[in-house]
This record gives structure tokens, C-alpha cells and sequence, in this order.
């Protein structure tokens, strides 16, 4: 199994700025994509920035130019620069990381953490 530690969320005032961290641990061969989704209230999970290995990272419309993804792949870690924060990025914060184990995919997701823009 593989387990994903979240951290660096917070309270933080429109226009401030986060740094969220992701370590993967455990069972890991090799890791094909990490990434980050947030869910806020009332709303489905959805997409932030993914980063496959080797590929080209993608990012939700809404956060683009405003936040920044990116890997070390040799800590198993990936992080989500966020600036320019807006109160509509307030939500609960999910890695995610999947690999290929024996032809299957697996998907493993962290516990959340919380980001919170308010003044």
C-alpha cells in the first residue's frame, strides 16, 4: 500500500500565498503521475495541476498562471505553489498519485488539507 502525507495548509488573506507538500511512502515502484484536486462545500472534487512523469503538467483554467506544481521524484514528493490566493480557492486540498502495479492502475489519495482564504 502507499500512503501520501498533505501539509502547509492554513488560514491565509486574499492575495496571500501557500506551499503544499505531498510525500509518498510505502509500496511504490514507480510513480506515473502525482497531482493535486480540491473540494469545497457542496461541490465535487476537481482537478488543480497533475504532473506525470515525463509529461506536461496540466492545470485547472481557474488557477492557471497562479499556482505552480512540481515533483521530486527522488523524495517521492510534490508540492503546489499557490499565489495571488482568492477566496474562491478555499477548499479542502487532496493529493493523489497513481502507479502501474502487475498491468493495473492504482490510485491512492491523501487525507486533505484544509486552505482557507478569508480577510
Amino acid at each position: 500500500q502507499v500512503q501520501l502525507v498533505e501539509s502547509g495548509g492554513g488560514l491565509v488573506q486574499p492575495g496571500g500565498s501557500l506551499r503544499l507538500s505531498c510525500t509518498a511512502s510505502g509500496r511504490i515502484f514507480r510513480l506515473t503521475v502525482m497531482g493535486w484536486y480540491r473540494q469545497s462545500p457542496g461541490k465535487q472534487r476537481e482537478l488543480v495541476a497533475v504532473m506525470p512523469t515525463g509529461g506536461n503538467t496540466n492545470y485547472a483554467d481557474s488557477v492557471k498562471g497562479r499556482f505552480t506544481i512540481s515533483r521530486d521524484n527522488a523524495k517521492n514528493t510534490v508540492y503546489l505553489q499557490m499565489n495571488s490566493l482568492k477566496p474562491e480557492d478555499t477548499a479542502v486540498y487532496y493529493c493523489n498519485a497513481a502507479q502501474v502495479v502487475n498491468h493495473a492502475l492504482h490510485s491512492y489519495w491523501g487525507q486533505g488539507t484544509q486552505v482557507t482564504v478569508s480577510s
